[in-house]
């Protein structure tokens, strides 16, 4: 009689198991496996488009915080017909979620069941990591007088160390360009002024073994228009003139990669 209900048991957890899979509906091409991977926050926005592969094209990929969501928009408008920009899918965030989300994005829009699977290789990885490092949070709000700090400079190197080791491996043919972070405001409820130095100067001591690596440091760039580009008092984020000219800056960087590559291929 136990093996009965045991039989029966199996039985029923087997009728509801194959209930549950037969419900899901699974992308059949890259553009719904891209829909699908997109969040419902970043849906409808521009930057999280699924870009159409023009095979013709160098493919540049940028990874990064909100700040380069912001300046997606106007890297692309300066690429047009020069690279498919892509980014990914969602904010960057800190260095530890780094290899997590690439190695999503990539199980996702390469599964070779999709019938348009990204099959292309990077040309060009424009990339950075930082200001979520450097930022104080309590109950997940940035709280810089009573939260702690998401990565010490001693993490934020081994994670750095660890993402360089795995775009070499991932996309060994991509030229690199790791982007500094850009300046912190005074008032900034969760992060301190003068912290994006330190850990910039961190990653600058990390680059220092890998010269292959393009350094883009917006930083300098940004710093003597700050109060000028800046969105608000003590906000971390830029104004449309601001995110138009690191945009600008962004795409200069890839282009000179993407020529240097063509000229050495």
């Amino acid at each position: 009689m136990k093996l009965n209900v045991k039989h029966s048991s199996l039985s029923f957890i087997c009728i509801i198991f194959a209930s549950f899979f037969s419900s899901l509906t699974y992308a059949d091409s890259a553009k719904d496996a891209w829909r699908e991977l997109v969040s419902e926050q970043f849906s409808t926005r521009a930057e999280f488009a699924f870009v159409e592969n023009n095979p013709e094209l160098p493919n540049v990929l940028i990874y990064g915080d909100s700040i380069s969501i912001h300046y997606t928009q106007a890297v692309r408008a300066e690429l047009a017909s020069k690279a498919n920009v892509y980014r990914l899918y969602l904010n960057g965030g800190d260095s530890s979620s780094f290899i997590k989300k690439m190695r999503k994005m990539h199980t996702i829009m390469q599964n070779p069941d999709l019938k348009d699977a990204w099959t292309f290789q990077w040309d060009v990885i424009h990339f950075n990591v930082g200001l979520h490092d450097l930022k104080y949070t309590k109950d997940r709000k940035l709280d810089k007088a009573n939260g702690k700090q998401v990565s010490s400079i001693a993490e934020y190197e081994n994670n750095l160390r660890n993402i360089i080791k795995y775009l070499k491996t991932m996309a060994p043919s991509a030229k690199l360009i790791f982007a500094t972070t850009t300046p912190i405001p005074a008032g900034e409820p969760g992060r301190i002024v003068g912290d994006a130095v330190k850990y910039n100067e961190a990653a600058l001591n990390v680059l220092k073994d890998h010269p292959e690596v393009i350094i883009n440091d917006l930083y300098q760039f940004t710093k003597p228009h700050h109060q000028k580009w800046w969105a608000d008092a003590g906000n971390v984020h830029y104004n449309e003139l601001g995110r138009k000219s690191q945009g600008e800056k962004v795409a200069s960087v890839i282009i000179s990669q993407l020529t240097l590559k063509k000229n050495t291929d």
